[in-house]
């Protein structure tokens, strides 16, 4: 690990720690020794902690947690929950290994296994891990979303600029100083301009 992101990390993980006390989790467990045990241990631990068995098709409101028990006799469930761009961080606790509980496990997107029976020793490590391996996806997804919608702002704009260009006979230049004068003009961003006079042609030019 390069010095900076050392540094970074060593830096985040104290607010993490003391985070962890304001999460929501829910724990789908039967309720057993094990299923006990975990939720015991989070509450220690600080965070405010629901239990549900079995799993429902929907989440509770406001979850930052999910602790999911992988069984062979709840991994033919949908978890469309899962799929949602928010859904919440998930640690699946899997009994035992194969191939179907290993796919369930990725197909649900866990940021982290704890093995069955649980121990105290090692949750703590692995929830801040895992929230720390969730917080820099949702980052790196939000970055992506960036750059995405900044690539369209400026496909659109060259987009209008040609338009410009063909139906005023102006420049290149003479073209994106129109663009950039009506969105001063409006209080809005050379994005939108853009894609109005984009649509506006899509439009006029039906039928021909």
């Amino acid at each position: 690990m390069e010095p900076a992101s050392r540094l970074r990390v060593v830096r985040a993980t104290p607010s993490l720690l003391k985070d962890l006390r304001t999460l929501r989790i829910a724990v789908y467990h039967p309720d057993d020794v094990d299923g006990r045990q975990l939720t015991q241990q989070l509450q220690r631990i600080g965070c405010q902690v629901q239990t549900f068995w079995p799993p429902a098709p929907t989440l509770p409101d406001g979850l930052d947690v999910v602790f999911l028990a992988v069984r062979p006799d709840v991994i033919d469930l949908g978890f469309e929950w899962a799929k949602s761009e928010d859904a919440p961080m998930v640690i699946a606790i899997v009994t035992y290994e194969n191939p179907t509980i290993v796919e369930a496990v990725l197909r649900i997107g866990a940021k982290a296994v704890l093995p069955s029976p649980v121990r105290s020793f090692g949750l703590l490590s692995t929830l801040v891990v895992a929230r720390q391996v969730y917080d820099d996806i949702k980052s790196h997804e939000r970055r992506l979303r960036k750059l995405e919608g900044k690539l369209l702002g400026a496909r659109r704009i060259a987009e209008a600029k040609s338009i410009l260009m063909r139906t005023r006979n102006v420049t290149e230049g003479q073209a994106y100083d129109l663009i950039r004068e009506q969105a001063m003009n409006k209080r809005v961003t050379t994005e939108e301009i853009a894609g109005a006079i984009v649509n506006a042609n899509e439009i006029l030019s039906l039928g021909k």
